[in-house]
């Protein structure tokens, strides 16, 4: 796969459409089964508030593999990113009910780089909270 976007129709500021994730304590389970990560503040609502957590939370690896999503769909191929790191500022809280939790992302194009790269920013926010800061990737481009 290649890039499908092309470096050449991109301006810094041109917008990567907003993607929303629910997130819910079975979701928990299935990423704990997939990436061995059975950490009980993951599952354990008991756990977790004993250890001063509001309640369960979600792997921070899965807040951001939901985010850089965002990046792969808009660009087409996710072997088009380069580098992409986060700081983790805030846990998502997943509620044990029907609804879970929500992970909102968008994003913006913040810097045209060399070697038809950009430079894409990400908001990450849950429950009105930025859970991700300085959530940045570089993309290389068609």
């Amino acid at each position: 796969m290649t890039a499908q976007i092309q470096y050449a129709d991109v301006e810094v500021g041109t917008e990567l459409p907003a993607r929303t994730f629910p997130v819910t304590r079975a979701t928990l389970v299935q990423y704990a089964g997939a990436s061995g990560d059975f950490n009980p503040i993951h599952w354990n609502e008991k756990f977790a508030k004993e250890v001063g957590l509001p309640d369960v939370i979600a792997h921070g690896m899965f807040t951001m593999a939901e985010a850089i999503r965002v990046v792969t769909d808009w660009v087409g191929d996710p072997g088009a990113v380069v580098e992409y790191g986060v700081r983790f500022t805030r846990p998502v809280v997943v509620p044990n009910d029907d609804e879970g939790a929500t992970i909102e992302v968008s994003g913006k194009v913040a810097a045209k780089l060399d070697d038809d790269t950009v430079r894409v920013d990400l908001t990450v926010t849950s429950d009105g909270q930025k859970v991700l800061g300085m959530s940045r990737a570089v993309v290389r481009l068609a």
